[in-house]
């Protein structure tokens, strides 16, 4: 067999291969779409109804109450690890430190988003058994927060290695300090920020392993920061093994809803990614 035809064979697989992965992603969306979109246009009500008393054996009500369980649980942590992953990503550069010192911690960041969500969860259920606590919704974001925190890490890490070193060279002949420095290679690195902030919702909000131990199951509205409640995925999880038909209905409902958030959440990063890449170097205006 010659290169040529060694080539040509390399071809027809990759593009076998791509195809493949695009055509089981869009049988996942067709099917979610199919029978999630049609019980939402039967009965759209059951994403903003709370759940009623018999929910999880009837499915009467709606599931409003995992909804605002994954804004309220996702949104507060992925505050806390962008602040957290962004500072760590500053100190990762060679103005803060040396670069063995980076390749160290880089090392343990690829192992930590390369560990199963559940291990999380059960860290943080081993945090909760010996102080005593029971699960709840602080729990949950202290979980989350810690699993986002490499993704977030890392993307933010490789944004502003990528960032222009003219950008730096600029500012210290202008007399800038380091603070000031790295605030504007954060700037020119915020494409890149911004993918890792979304990335890490989307990963966040998508994730059911974590929070099955930390957060509880609940059927109730969130009512503090301090009691039991659920989000979408492990809504999902439930009620996808229900006898009960028109749970499980719900539960391709809530799946559909699941899927429209995270499409929408990688189209705002594109958008936004766009908005901001104007006021980087090179970035058209």
């Amino acid at each position: 067999m010659n290169r040529y035809t060694t080539q040509r064979l390399f071809g027809v697989a990759v593009r076998a291969a791509a195809l493949l992965v695009v055509g089981v992603l869009l049988l996942v969306i067709g099917v979610t779409v199919s029978r999630g979109g049609g019980v939402l246009l039967a009965d759209p009500s059951i994403v903003l109804t709370p759940p009623g008393a018999r929910y999880m054996l009837e499915g009467t009500g709606g599931f409003l109450h995992a909804v605002l369980g994954s804004l309220f649980i996702v949104g507060p942590a992925t505050v806390v690890s962008m602040v957290a992953a962004v500072s760590t990503a500053v100190y990762l550069q060679s103005d803060y430190s040396s670069e063995r010192f980076s390749e160290v911690v880089n090392m343990f960041l690829n192992v930590l988003w390369g560990t199963p969500p559940i291990v999380y969860g059960v860290f943080v259920l081993t945090i909760i058994i010996a102080t005593g606590a029971q699960t709840s919704l602080f729990f949950g974001i202290v979980a989350i927060a810690i699993f986002q925190y490499p993704i977030m890490t890392r993307y933010t890490d490789e944004a502003l290695r990528a960032a222009p070193e003219t950008v730096r060279e600029s500012t210290y002949g202008l007399g800038a300090t380091r603070f000031e420095s790295m605030r504007m290679t954060v700037r020119a690195a915020a494409p890149g920020v911004i993918a890792g902030l979304v990335m890490g919702f989307a990963r966040g909000i998508g994730d059911a392993a974590t929070v099955l131990f930390t957060t509880g199951r609940s059927t109730r509205m969130p009512g503090g920061l301090f009691e039991a409640a659920t989000t979408l995925p492990v809504l999902i999880f439930d009620q996808a093994m229900s006898f009960n038909a028109e749970v499980r209905s719900h539960a391709y409902a809530a799946a559909f809803v699941l899927t429209v958030v995270v499409l929408g959440l990688v189209l705002l990063s594109k958008l936004l990614a766009g908005r901001y890449a104007r006021y980087t170097p090179g970035g058209n205006r």
